[in-house]
Order: structure tokens, then sequence, then C-alpha cells
């Protein structure tokens, strides 16, 4: 496995890395931007770039639907066919299958499933298949295939799950296909039983894997539940490999997960917020629907220098009241702008030792308590 990543700093259990891959590298604590179906909504690729973001994540399920592995395969893979050239993580569509899907079978040999774009068309996923699936899109990091469950369920459910997963690990870490700069991630589950997750944690690094996520959470745990179990699973994982939440989330959950060692986060969170006309900012997040912005000379965030941030609220709030596309582009980037810039500041206070602080100042900042 030749996926490579360098522990640059440590502060606390928070980390500060660098992930290589064949398409470029990517610094952690990192947040991927969601590209589902090779684009991240409301953006053109450069204006991606233009946020700071290194890597962004495509999706499995949606990919082999519409437009298939095959079409990908044929145009280069998905830095081709998207016109994104840095690295790509494409997320295995387990979660995908569980909350899209009619009519889901879940079989030792993988899942059956209807999809929410053909009806009644019948489909099987084997880890193999997805695997293969994430090779034809050309994907950096391949996620395994796994059963992401709903919170809360029972034990019995939960080990099942566990062991489950376990077992589609090595059949997805068998059938990758290692290469320079390319590398497959398992993905711990467990619920919210802690002795299921260190197991699961334990299985997974005695199979081997480039990275290692943690799945099966923000699924409508509180914070405190998700929290204890990162807590649970991080020291059971290989200093030397990339920790991957997946995802989360907002920002304070991002602080909190650093906090216990994670190293890298992707959600719809910002993109979708910015299609619906909501801006996060170092002070909390506002809706520019709102009519107290119409005549709000302010930018969104005077210490942003995203294209948004160089206009005022009253004219974001016109676009977004006029139904204009342009809010919609503009509060998104704006939006990944914000969380890049987050990243950032997290990954230079960990270098200077001062994680703890930025962390306290940050939450002052967005809460106002």
């Amino acid at each position: 496995m030749s996926l490579k990543f360098d522990l640059i700093a440590t502060d606390g259990t928070a980390r500060r890395g660098r992930v290589h891959t064949a398409h470029g590298d990517f610094e952690t604590p990192a947040f991927m931007a969601v590209g589902t179906a090779a684009t991240v909504k409301a953006l053109t690729m450069d204006m991606v770039r233009d946020t700071g973001t290194q890597v962004i994540l495509g999706n499995t399920y949606h990919l082999m639907m519409r437009p298939g592995g095959d079409l990908v395969e044929q145009m280069g893979g998905l830095h081709k066919f998207g016109g994104w050239h840095g690295p790509i993580l494409t997320d295995s569509g387990g979660f995908q299958v569980m909350s899209l899907s009619n009519l889901v079978k879940m079989k030792e040999e993988g899942v059956e499933f209807t999809s929410h774009i053909d009806g009644g068309v019948k489909h099987f996923l084997r880890p193999e298949d997805s695997v293969h699936i994430q090779h034809q899109l050309d994907s950096n990091i391949t996620m395994v295939l796994d059963e992401c469950l709903h919170l809360p369920t029972t034990r019995d459910r939960a080990e099942k799950n566990v062991d489950m997963v376990t077992r589609w690990a090595k059949r997805s870490k068998d059938a990758f296909i290692n290469r320079d700069g390319y590398g497959i991630f398992g993905i711990v589950q467990g619920a919210d039983y802690p002795d299921l997750r260190e197991k699961s944690a334990k299985q997974l690094t005695e199979i081997g894997f480039d990275g290692y996520a943690i799945g099966g959470l923000a699924v409508g745990e509180p914070q405190e539940t998700m929290f204890d179990m990162i807590a649970t699973v991080t020291p059971h994982l290989p200093t030397d490999k990339p920790r991957y939440l997946m995802g989360v989330g907002t920002p304070l959950d991002i602080l909190g997960a650093v906090e216990r060692g994670v190293d890298m986060f992707d959600c719809v969170m910002p993109t979708r917020a910015g299609r619906t006309a909501q801006a996060f900012t170092r002070h909390g997040t506002m809706n520019m629907k709102n009519a107290k912005f119409r005549t709000d000379t302010a930018p969104l965030d005077d210490k942003c220098g995203c294209p948004a941030c160089k206009l005022s609220r009253a004219y974001i709030h016109h676009l977004v009241k006029c139904n204009e596309i342009l809010g919609a582009m503009l509060l998104t980037q704006h939006n990944l702008w914000f969380y890049q810039d987050l990243m950032r500041d997290i990954r230079s206070s960990i270098e200077n030792g001062t994680f703890a602080q930025f962390k306290a100042d940050f939450i002052k900042n967005y809460t106002g308590e």
C-alpha cells in the first residue's frame, strides 16, 4: 500500500499532517468538499480551488447509477471527467444504499437494492464491485463497502454489523489494486457501544489499511455521544495513518473531533447551506433571507477574502430574495471558504501548540457565549 501520511506535529491529541497521493498532497486536518456526482453543487472546479480546498469527495453509489463507472473510466476517470486534478476520495456507496434506496436486502455476499432513480430495477453491490467501480473512477482514496446503522440500535444488531463489516473490509482490501499514490481506508463501526467500537478498530488494524474512517456517527446521536465514540476509537488506530470522521460536520463538531485526534472530514453542510441562503461566519450563521439585511452595508464576514465578502449583505440578500442563481453560488463558495479558513487556522494552531486557546476563542466568537 503506497498512500503516504506524514505526521508533522501534535498538540495534545490534535494532529497536524500531510497526505501524499498520485494527484498531489493535502494538508491535515482537512475538510473535503463534497462533490457527490462529480460536481460540487453550484460551483465550478476553479471556484472550489479558490476556496483553498485541496481534496474533494465523490460517491460510488451516485456515480454507478449515473453516468456509470464504465463511462467515467472511458472519459479518463473523475479527474479528467470533472476537471478536478487534485486528490479525490470516493465513498463506497454503502450509506447511500441504506438512506436512499428502497427494498434493501443485506446478504453476506453484498447488498440488493432498488435505486432512487430507476425505481423497480434491482441492483446488487458486493464489496468487490464497489472497489472495482472506485478503481474505474480513479479515486485516490477508496473506501471499503460497509453498512451504516441508524442509531439507536440493539447491541445484538450492532455486534453482527461489526462482524460483517470486518469480513467485507477484508474482501474490499483483497479486491483493491495497489498502485503508487493510491490507497484504501477501512471503516470502524460499532454504533454507540464503546467495546464494539474498540473491537472494530482492532479487527481493521489487524487487516491493515492506508487509513481508517470512523463511520456510523453524526446520524442523529447527541454530540457528546459522538465525541465519546471518537475518543474510544482513536487510541486503537495507528498513529502513522490518517483518520477520517465521515459526514461531519458543524464547525464545533470539527473542533471537538480534531481535539480527539481526527485528521479528515467531509459534510454537505456548507454547500447545502449556501443553496438555502445560510452563511457561515466567525460570529455564527446568518439567514440571508432575513429582512434585517436589506440595507446592511457590511460584508458577510469582515475577515473573509472570498468574492461574496467583497459585496454587501444587502446585495446578497437581494440576490436571495430574487432567487438569482448567483446568490446560491456566492454563498456556497463563501461557506467553503469559511470552512477552509477554519481548517488552515486549526493546522496553524496545532503547529504553534495553541490549539486549545484557538478552539476556546473560536467557540466564544462563534456562539457569543
